[in-house]
């Protein structure tokens, strides 16, 4: 082996020896001590990523529920109550429960009762068409049908409805992210608590216009007329100008505001159908007979002697 390999050799295993040296030194300098809770506290959370909890990550959040004093506000809607608690046994920290919920669209005006006026070209996202026109209906407040809230559910839990051409959401998939929430430029798509067997009534509409505006974009849209207000027992309908909105922790789902809207623009899901009674048969009358007794004289009939 000639002596220029040689220091070639040399040379590359002393640079290699220097700059380990130099990484050890840097990374003992600038050293970041990372609590072991964070990584015990990550281990636990859905991993999801879905930034339900306001942080960009599991792993931020659960930096944040390590380094915070107070964590009563701070809740992961994905592992929901039970994975929180999780969390408290390891912080020592209190936690708050939360009901579950889950997303609702509150818009019905599908194909069949809000017909097209007019046709758009261009990039199909709700984001663009949001800002570029009012959408291919004259209802400007309804869905735009483009499905951007099912692009961002990274749970599956939506898809677009061919006939209707409004997203369906998944009650039994949803982890309440709100990630459609937010990618929603019509911001027609609300957070409801689940209630039992997912029972719910609400005003699947946002049309602000007038009755006959209203009504004529849409047939099921909601012409302000109040009838629901004025039949609700709870105070749970709360009028707005042109609008009804029904308070989801007031409302005790009695289904009376269902059945008086003219237009049918209040949704209930999952209810059992009410039963019709029937009509009480009227039993024939009896009629009264009037019974004669005879007062009958016996008569001893005269022997001769």
């Amino acid at each position: 082996m000639s002596d220029s390999v040689l220091y070639s050799v040399f040379l590359l295993v002393s640079l290699g020896v220097i700059a380990a040296i130099v990484l050890y030194i840097v990374s003992k300098k600038f050293y970041v001590y990372e609590n072991p809770l964070i990584s015990e506290v990550d281990d636990i959370l859905p991993a999801a990523n879905c930034g339900g909890c306001g942080s960009p990550g599991c792993k931020a959040f659960a930096d944040k529920l390590v380094n915070t004093e107070d964590i009563s506000e701070l809740f992961c809607p994905v592992g929901g109550n039970e994975v929180m608690k999780q969390v408290s046994e390891i912080l020592g920290k209190e936690v708050t429960e939360k009901d579950p919920t889950v997303a609702v669209l509150l818009c019905q005006g599908g194909c069949e009762v809000r017909p097209k006026t007019t046709i758009y070209q261009g990039p199909r996202t709700c984001a663009v068409s949001a800002m570029v026109y009012g959408g291919e209906t004259d209802c400007q407040y309804g869905c735009l049908g483009d499905g951007d809230c099912v692009a961002v559910c990274d749970f599956d839990a939506m898809y677009m409805d061919e006939n209707t051409g409004l997203p369906v959401i998944d009650t039994d998939k949803c982890t309440s992210c709100e990630a459609c929430v937010k990618a929603c430029p019509r911001d027609i798509i609300e957070m409801r608590p689940l209630n039992k067997r997912d029972l719910k009534i609400f005003v699947g509409c946002l049309n602000q216009d007038k009755a006959g505006i209203a009504k004529k974009a849409c047939d099921v849209a909601c012409i302000g007329c109040s009838k629901c207000e004025d039949i609700c027992p709870k105070d749970a309908v709360i009028m707005t100008d042109t609008l009804a909105y029904i308070d989801p922790i007031a409302c005790t789902l009695c289904r009376k505001c269902v059945e008086v809207c003219p237009t049918h623009s209040i949704i209930e899901t999952n209810f059992p159908p009410k039963k019709v009674k029937k009509p009480k048969e009227e039993k024939p009358k009896r009629e009264k007979v009037a019974v004669v007794k005879a007062k009958v004289e016996s008569v001893n009939p005269k022997t001769d002697a």
